[in-house]
Parts: structure tokens; sequence; C-alpha cells
């Protein structure tokens, strides 16, 4: 499972994309030995992937266009048809051909409104990383941390006592709606442990379905849902998480603002390892100063292993010795909770397993 991008010695250069300003690139945001000259976008390619394809780093092109904090969920878009070259005289990337003449994306020219012209071209750009492998994650609530779980409504009866009900079925919920009316469905799950206190910090959840929900008449704490869609059979104690709106998928790969030292709490899917474009969830989140796009490696924990060639100690016991960590891949976080957080895992030289850990880049 050999994901993880290979490089060699580096060239010391900076990433450069239409008329941003030259500037210096970090020592860690480097070029490839082995970058192509050229690179024509096509459907399907990902930001990441593009320039993972020229630096030794893919998550820093965003670092080294010179974004700052306020820009850094507004990338620069790049759209398909359009090429990709790298003026190696000057130590840059550049949109266009090798002559330097910018290249604009591939829209139709008939005469439009500026909204409806802007809603064509966000659609045709291509993305910082595959959506497809996330979506189920930006709208489900496939985790519940702990003080969502102790004040959730709930469903405490069903109509006609049925043990099960589906799409189009009414049911009877208590608890604070928060003035909300269509809310999803979850059963809550096993809990997640913090590798590091022990503590349970949060559920998984099972995603049931939505309802909508008429608050109670005045002098009654009932209120009445109707189901409006199913993916699995609700009942008798699922609970309500408002329906948000899906949040935005514009975002870029940054270092985290703070140093982060976390493992990961799950491996999504039902199995026991994760590999490229796979979903686990860590156990840091916004409070710990983790954001939407940072990006973390990946170790696993240095074995602990005997030392047969050093001198014994007492009792004849061999010295007991802790190997380094191996990093086996990157994480990019992408859904972020108060102390946990979703990420994908972009590169991968190993299987990811729980336990594993998840740092900033140095």
């Amino acid at each position: 499972m050999k994901n993880f991008i290979t490089v060699g010695p580096c060239l010391a250069a900076a990433l450069l994309f239409s008329a941003v300003p030259a500037m210096a690139a970090p020592t860690s945001c480097q070029f490839r030995t082995d970058a192509p000259d050229r690179h024509v976008v096509v459907r399907g390619d990902t930001l990441w992937d593009i320039a993972g394809k020229f630096l030794q780093q893919p998550w820093c092109w965003p670092t080294v266009w010179d974004m700052n904090r306020d820009e850094i969920a507004n990338p620069h878009w790049i759209y398909p048809d359009q090429v990709i070259w790298f003026d190696r005289a000057a130590g840059r990337l550049r949109l266009g051909d090798n002559t330097g003449a910018q290249h604009t994306p591939a829209v139709p020219t008939e005469r439009r409104s500026p909204a409806v012209r802007s809603s064509a071209i966000g659609a045709a750009a291509i993305p910082s990383i595959p959506p497809g492998a996330i979506e189920p994650f930006l709208s489900q609530p496939l985790i519940i941390e702990n003080d969502e779980l102790a004040r959730a409504p709930r469903i405490v009866a069903t109509e006609d006592g049925h043990v099960f009900i589906g799409e189009g079925d009414k049911a009877y919920v208590r608890g604070d709606l928060g003035g909300a009316t269509t809310f999803q469905v979850y059963r809550p799950g096993r809990p997640l442990k913090d590798p590091d206190s022990g503590q349970v910090i949060a559920h998984e959840a099972y995603y049931l379905g939505t309802v909508t929900v008429q608050p109670a008449a005045p002098g009654s704490d009932v209120h009445t849902a109707r189901v409006t869609s199913t993916k699995e059979e609700m009942g008798k104690g699922d609970q309500l998480k408002p329906l948000a709106p899906a949040p935005a998928q514009n975002y870029a790969p940054h270092v985290p603002a703070t140093r982060i030292d976390a493992k990961v709490l799950a491996v999504h899917g039902g199995v026991t390892y994760a590999g490229r474009h796979q979903v686990v969830s860590i156990n840091r989140g916004k409070l710990d100063g983790l954001d939407i796009g940072s990006v973390l490696r990946l170790y696993h924990a240095g074995r602990t292993v005997r030392d047969a060639t050093a001198p014994t100690g007492w009792f004849g016991r061999e010295q007991q010795v802790r190997l380094p960590d191996e990093q086996v891949g990157s994480l990019f976080i992408f859904r972020v909770f108060g102390r946990v957080s979703y990420g994908l895992i972009m590169q991968a030289t190993a299987p990811v397993v729980v336990g594993d850990a998840a740092t900033s880049p140095e």
C-alpha cells in the first residue's frame, strides 16, 4: 500500500500561481527533483494531487501561495484544461503555457449575469480533496459528543405502538427543540475513549434518517414528528439532532495554528485498518486549536524491544529500548467538533489503526 510520495534531494524554490508576489519557500515546502515540466488539469484532479506532482509536501501549496488565515478558506481555483508548468529558472509554477501567458478557465462566452457566471465557474473548478470520500461525514451525525448526547431530544413513543417506523410514519418526541423543526435521527453507538485519559469523550452514532417536528401544544411537552426519509428504521429511544446546512467544502490544507498531539480514536466503515482516502476520527478538536483544512502527520508508535547487544542488568535482564516512531501517512482534517475531529487519510505507507499518533508537521 505504497501511496506516500517518494522524494529525493530537494530544490530550494517557491510556488507561484497567477500574479501572486514571489516569496521564499519554507524549508519544508520544496520542489521534488522528479517534478514534471508541465501538467494539464483534467476532471478528477484535486489540488492535493496536482501539488503532489511538484512538491515534496502536497499540503504546502496554500502556504507558498502566500495565503493568510482569512483567505485560507477560499483557495485559488484551478480548472480543467489549464496548464500548470514548472518555470525552473525562476523556481516557480505558473498557469498558462511555457511563454508565461496566463490561461483563462474554459467557460462558455455567452452573456450571463454575474451570479450565474460565478456559479458556473465554481462548479467547474477542481476540489482540494476528493469530495466523494467525505460527503456522508459532512452532513450526517456520525459522532455525538457527550454534551449533545445528554440534551438531545428523543423519540418516546410511536404511532400505534409500532416497534419500528419508516418514511411517512408518526412518532412522539420529548426534549428541547431549540426552535428547530427539521432533524436528523441517530442511534447512539459505542463509546469513544480518549487514548490518553481513558475517558469517554464521544459516541459513534448510526444515522437513521430525517423527521419534521411540530412543536407541542401549550401545556404539553410532547412534540409530534413525521418521518420524511429513512436510511434505517427508527424506534423508541433514538435521538434527534437539528439538521444543519452542509459546511462549505472550499477549504485548503495548512499547518494547525497550535501544536497538535492527537491519537486516532476510530476507523470508520466497520473495518480495523484504514488506508488512503478512508476516514478516521481523532481525539482533538476546535478547543485544542484544530480547524478545517489542518494537516497532521500519522505515526505508528515505536515498539519496545530487548537489546541483546547491551550489557545485561541485575539478574541477567536484557535492556529494553524503544524504537523511533514510524511515519505512515498524512491526515487532512475536514470536520471539527469540540474535542473530536474527522480526518481523511491522504497518503499512507502502512495501515492506520486506532491509537496511532496524529501530530503537527514539523
